[in-house]
């Protein structure tokens, strides 16, 4: 239920900001506003009343939100009000430039509401993030995938196309996005370079979690019930000195030996209350044997830089910046099939599941922050339905002369929410069958 309530405190925010930003701009053009809704009141509406000639109101069904201008065709698909004579409130008696301004405005709120956001969050707890620089300084530990791709235990990342990541979650992000990362190996740079299908085994296997700090040492700080770890005697507290007659310096060196024993034994000694002893366990075919040992936490790694107003407005802008940019890298991903992207795209369903269990506002407003950049950014594609289509055809009216006919608009506006509607339904239906299966298995 936390979840649930942060992922609709969060869309509630986005959805009212944005539809405001259209609302503010058609009125100072003096466009009527006939309907301003959060969330869609298909059939019906949970609550609504009428100020003026605008019917306020919070819908049943929480995809988004709307603003309903007179003279256009949008959401609604009210085609009735564009066979009377256009009136001067409407939006289609007001020039393009300012058509154009209104259709951008929700977009501009999102974008601005990021840099207030950010703003507030560095003068205040400052910018934090998970330093590369400390957090890679006994090497890095990959999993089976980022093996797989051709890097080892012990990498360190020099760079990505030719630029050095000082946040450790936009490194992992970059290596994504890259065509080139380069490697300190042992003393020794090596150049990786990693193909569409290899980004894919990543994303869908392991995602973020295939590169981590290196943990020094073996001390056990769990054994699985009932596993090959309990069933030798190993017990929590044991530090493994040896296995097979190697002395493993990192965690990662023993679950080597141990992947390459499948099915196998290994020979572990152990101190434990300052006596050595000799055990020997068996190992499972998925090349495990039952045991975890203490990781570093992040507070470890944590950078926290915290900064006055006259810092944080421009570090503010920065970061909303980058934020666009991964947007875009992102969305080329995406239409990347090789790289299996797409189908790790996610409803506010599939979010909310990602979400804290507790609630925090630091990160949820952090969190905010960055969908309302992705809203924003969503919204700029040029498809029909979406802010972005509405002003590409303002665009176009702007530079040819010419407009798009009512009857043709129709038909555009009709196949754009077709569209949407259509990948909503898939990623929605994606999620919530993940859910069942969690929730059922």
């Amino acid at each position: 239920m936390i979840q649930l309530a942060q992922i609709l405190f969060i869309l509630s925010v986005l959805v009212i900001l944005h539809e405001f930003g259209h609302y503010i701009t058609a009125r100072m053009f003096k466009v009527r506003v006939e309907k301003f809704y959060l969330f869609m009141d298909a059939g019906f509406s949970l609550l609504k009343k009428k100020i003026g000639h605008t019917e306020w109101g919070i819908g049943w069904l929480p995809l988004g939100g709307y603003v309903k201008l007179s003279g256009m065709i949008d959401e609604s698909m009210d085609t009735e009000q564009m066979k009377q004579e256009a009136q001067p409130w409407e939006f289609r008696s007001k020039p393009a430039w300012q058509r154009l301004i209104i259709m951008l405005g929700g977009i501009i709120v999102n974008v601005l509401l990021a840099w207030f956001i950010y703003t507030a969050m560095y003068a205040t707890v400052g910018k934090k993030y998970i330093s590369t620089k400390v957090l890679q300084e006994n090497g890095l530990a990959f999993g089976e995938v980022g093996q797989s791709v051709g890097f080892k235990n012990g990498d360190k990342i020099v760079s990505v196309d030719g630029k050095f990541q000082e946040n450790f979650n936009r490194m992992t992000m970059d290596i994504l996005f890259s065509s080139e990362v380069k490697v300190d190996r042992n003393g020794e740079i090596v150049a990786l370079n990693l193909t569409d299908e290899q980004i894919g085994e990543i994303i869908s296997r392991e995602g973020r979690n295939f590169v981590a700090a290196r943990t020094i040492g073996s001390v056990i700080d769990s054994v699985a019930p009932k596993s090959n770890a309990e069933q030798a005697g190993l017990k929590k507290g044991d530090s493994i000195v040896a296995i097979n007659g190697k002395t493993p310096r990192y965690f990662d060196e023993f679950t080597e030996v141990v992947k390459a024993n499948k099915k196998g034994t290994i020979s572990l000694v152990i101190l434990r209350d300052n006596a050595l002893d000799t055990i020997t366990s068996r190992v499972s075919e998925e090349g495990t044997i039952g045991i975890t040992v203490p990781q570093k936490i992040k507070d470890d790694f944590l950078v926290t830089n915290k900064m006055s107003i006259s810092e944080a407005i421009p570090a503010a802008v920065k970061e909303s910046w980058s934020m666009i940019v991964y947007n875009v890298k992102s969305f080329k991903l995406i239409l990347r099939p090789s790289t299996g992207a797409y189908k790790q795209v996610k409803s506010p369903v599939g979010i909310a599941r990602q979400l804290p269990d507790e609630w925090n506002w630091e990160f949820i407003w952090n969190f905010t922050a960055l969908f309302s950049i992705g809203l924003a950014f969503m919204n700029l594609l040029p498809i029909p339905g979406l802010d972005g289509g509405h002003a590409l055809f303002t665009i176009a009216e702007m530079i040819t002369g010419k407009t798009l006919n009512d009857k043709a608009a129709g038909y555009v506006q009709t196949a754009g929410m077709i569209i949407l509607l259509t990948l909503m339904a898939l990623t929605f239906g994606k999620d919530i069958i993940e859910l069942v299966i969690d929730k059922l298995f």
